[in-house]
């Protein structure tokens, strides 16, 4: 008698007895067959690439902290637009490293028309007329002390915010872009721009709010990109969110949403999928993340130093958002992803 025959004489039962005949490897057992089944898929669709824009020509500066992203000139930015469109990517979404000679208290540059930011909306357009143009109206690029909004006396000023980051976004609108995503956490700021919008004639232009920006460790390499590093004075906790906190995201999120918001963002991203499944569940409205700098950073530190296999660890990464319930996710990867999709 065989170790089988005794132990099922001795009463103890059968994998068939114990699963009633319910084996759930049968259809992992072929790439046929799990591919039948697969419940989430990446594609091109999903995509959206932010990149950097910088002053001059051809200029193509490097990010040291995000190895293979760099600073683009307006014209390097216009042709990697191009690019996107070729590889079938939806979007571009745009921010501004802009020279600290333009920076002041209140960000004052980003009302100006032919701002870095609105001239490389405008060339990109030129240049890739049916790509999508996300910008962001918060004044962190353009002011001296790091802050997304308007520093008095040592705090953020609400409603002063709001009323320059919404003109700041009708300027957007006008340079071409075909999203604002405001990302200041300033409250109101989506029905004011709203409004705005709708009352200049940009009907059409959507709103995707970063209705649930955390205050993170993950944003570092992010501010040596845009030229904020150093420059911040004190944090900005008082209006980003805990972290801890998951109910106040979703009541950012429906606020946010009645204020006419068209999408909702959840940024950063991996450490977040419990929000952004919340949100998905709760609202069934588009929703998107971003996969930050510091996560994009940490894949590539991981990967050069040989510890995980970097690209099974971006495709993976970018997998869970859609399984979490994403519509799209703003990720530095995805011209590489565009390119291994269309491959």
């Amino acid at each position: 008698m065989n170790k089988f025959s005794a132990a099922k004489a001795a009463g103890t039962r059968t994998v068939d007895e114990i699963t009633g005949s319910r084996r759930l490897r049968r259809m992992r057992k072929a790439s046929w067959s799990r591919r039948l089944v697969q419940e989430n898929r990446l594609t091109v669709d999903d995509l959206i690439w932010p990149i950097f824009v910088v002053e001059g020509t051809n200029v193509r500066q490097p990010i040291q902290a995000m190895p293979g992203v760099f600073r683009l000139s307006v014209d390097l930015a216009a042709r990697e637009a191009e690019r996107a469109a070729r590889l079938g990517i939806p979007a571009i979404a745009t921010f501004p490293n802009v020279e600290r000679s333009l920076r002041d208290q209140t960000g004052s540059a980003i009302l100006d028309p032919d701002n870095l930011i609105n001239r490389a909306t405008r060339a990109i357009k030129a240049a890739a007329p049916d790509i999508g143009v996300i910008t962001d109206a918060a004044l962190d690029p353009f002011t001296s002390h790091g802050h997304d909004g308007i520093l008095r006396d040592g705090v953020i000023v609400n409603d002063e915010t709001v009323e320059q980051v919404t003109a700041a976004a009708v300027l957007q609108a006008a340079a071409g872009a075909d999203i604002i995503a405001p990302s200041d956490m300033m409250d109101g700021r989506i029905g004011a721009i709203r409004d705005a919008l709708d009352a200049n004639g940009f009907q059409d232009v959507a709103i995707m709010s970063y209705a649930t920006k955390f205050h993170s460790a993950f944003y570092g390499p992010y501010r040596e990109a845009i030229g904020t590093a150093g420059l911040l004075q004190g944090d900005k906790k008082t209006y980003y969110l805990d972290h801890a906190n998951s109910d106040e995201a979703v009541r950012e999120a429906e606020q946010d949403l009645a204020e006419g918001a068209d999408m909702v963002m959840v940024k950063p991203g991996l450490p977040y999928l419990d929000i952004i499944r919340r949100l998905k569940d709760e609202f069934a409205m588009p929703t998107f993340a971003y996969q930050v700098s510091g996560e994009y950073a940490m894949i590539e530190a991981a990967a050069a130093n040989g510890w995980i296999d970097g690209e099974r660890a971006m495709l993976e990464s970018l997998l869970a958002f859609k399984r979490a319930g994403c519509d799209g996710i703003l990720t530095y990867f995805a011209p590489r992803v565009a390119e291994l999709l269309k491959g």
